[in-house]
């Protein structure tokens, strides 16, 4: 039988090593890339991200900030996942051209400002403080600003 069919790679380079990862569809590829950019995740991490959300699942999960969801998949701990989001929420909303997307309302902005400033390594105490000084000027602000403005109070 033949049949054609089109696969689009992947090629890491390593020191050690060449690894080439294939993919069906061009939007699995570039979510994996997008995924190797954050720190922590490797090859393998990518790729069981991928096998268990479909790349659409991975890229909505990411722009609506939705932790529990990346948290979910085997291998993926709270900080993995928080930085998954802090790392590309930015990149995934300009590359898919999709309004910022509000997370339910339970995971409020300063809780999410709150997770991505623990991630970084401050104490709960003083990220808080931060943060409700921030909201206290102005509680209009997007989650993005909130963290900018509250590292210059830290």
């Amino acid at each position: 039988d033949d049949e054609n069919i089109r696969l689009f790679t992947h090629l890491q380079v390593k020191e050690d090593s060449h690894t080439l990862f294939g993919f069906i569809e061009a939007s699995e590829r570039e979510i994996f890339r997008l995924l190797l950019s954050v720190s922590g995740i490797g090859s393998s991490t990518a790729r069981t991200m991928l096998s268990s959300m479909t790349p659409h699942q991975t890229r909505d999960a990411i722009a609506q900030g939705d932790v529990p969801a990346i948290q979910a998949i085997k291998g993926i701990g709270a900080k993995t996942a928080q930085r998954v989001i802090l790392d590309l929420k930015d990149k995934v909303l300009k590359i898919y051209d999709l309004d910022e997307v509000y997370p339910n309302s339970n995971n409020t902005k300063k809780d999410e400002a709150l997770s991505a400033l623990e991630v970084l390594g401050f104490q709960r105490k003083q990220a808080e403080k931060a943060v409700d000084k921030v909201l206290g000027q102005d509680a209009s602000l997007s989650v993005e600003n909130i963290i900018k403005h509250a590292l210059k109070n830290l």
